[in-house]
């Protein structure tokens, strides 16, 4: 199971508006963006929690992308719900509400089966959450994790003893510098790997992504996208594409792999904002990805 990835995180229902349309009780969450990039190139098992209000759509699409579910439990309730809204330059998220529901009493309990997975991310959920999860694995070769600035904020401390037990973090600049309080990324990812992280891959909206590893930094750009319907997720996805091939890969730490891991997290991203919620994303295949990603990777000398 080495090439497995467990993620756990949040499975929501997302209710977005954007300039271009709005979406009621979609299907989101942090796990799901990043399960339906991963599955992409590694199997993937989910822990999470839903409420019984849970569309079973949504589990079949789920199971069709090669993503296990017997770690997603069910609870008497509600399923946790986001709305927001984006301004006109979709580039700022507006929270009108957060209904926790069922995810606010989510306490991860690993099955052995997922014990046992060869690479875990930690998706964005509370530190100490994060902290337990990992306690609980049997050693697996790779750990990635996320954060935002709420955590950030308010349990710093618990973030910062997670951060010395994992290989990778992702970030965007906000929270590196809020994180660091070093406002050049730079140092601030120089920082940052003092505490523990190899890696760290801080992502940059519409400007792309900048990875920082052993001295050397690999800085990316978006992909242009003619129409951006909505961003929800996109750095989910972009961390899902990015794991998913590390997992597939045997050396991970090779350079050149982070590079075309970078290149292929910007690509599942770029079709993620496509349209709402996960819609672009479950009707993807591989000759979809691999088609961009050549003319992607073409217009920057990636070989």
């Amino acid at each position: 199971m080495k090439n497995t990835i467990l993620v756990v995180g949040s499975v929501a229902l997302d209710s977005v508006r954007t300039i271009y349309g709005r979406t009621n009780r979609a299907l989101g969450g942090s796990a799901v963006h990043f399960s339906m990039s991963a599955s992409q190139f590694s199997p993937v098992k989910i822990v999470g929690v839903v409420g019984r209000d849970f569309p079973a759509p949504f589990r079949r699409l789920l199971q069709r992308r090669n993503i296990c579910l017997k770690g997603l439990q069910v609870l008497p309730g509600k399923t946790f719900h986001w709305k927001g809204r984006y301004d006109r330059g979709l580039k700022n998220a507006v929270t009108i509400a957060t209904h926790l529901n069922v995810f606010e009493y989510f306490k991860p309990k690993l099955a052995p089966r997922h014990c046992e997975c060869g690479v875990l991310f930690l998706a964005n959920i509370d530190p100490d959450l994060q902290w337990d999860v990992l306690n609980q694995m049997c050693g697996p070769r790779l750990v990635a994790c996320d954060t935002m600035n709420y955590w950030i904020t308010l349990k710093k401390k618990s973030l910062v003893k997670l951060l010395s037990k994992v290989n990778l973090l992702f970030v965007n600049e906000e929270e590196a510098r809020q994180l660091t309080k070093e406002h050049n990324l730079l140092r601030a990812a120089r920082i940052i790997t003092g505490l523990g992280p190899q890696i760290v891959v801080i992502k940059r909206g519409d400007s792309g992504a900048m990875l920082f590893y052993g001295g050397e930094v690999i800085s990316l750009p978006a992909r242009p996208i003619e129409k951006v319907a909505d961003p929800t997720g996109a750095g989910d996805t972009f961390a899902g594409g990015f794991i998913g091939y590390l997992a597939a890969c045997p050396d991970w730490r090779s350079f050149r792999v982070l590079k075309r891991a970078m290149a292929y997290g910007t690509v599942l991203s770029s079709f993620s904002v496509e349209d709402f919620s996960v819609k672009r994303t479950g009707r993807l295949s591989k000759s979809d990805i691999n088609d961009r990603y050549k003319k992607y990777v073409k217009s920057l000398s990636i070989d």
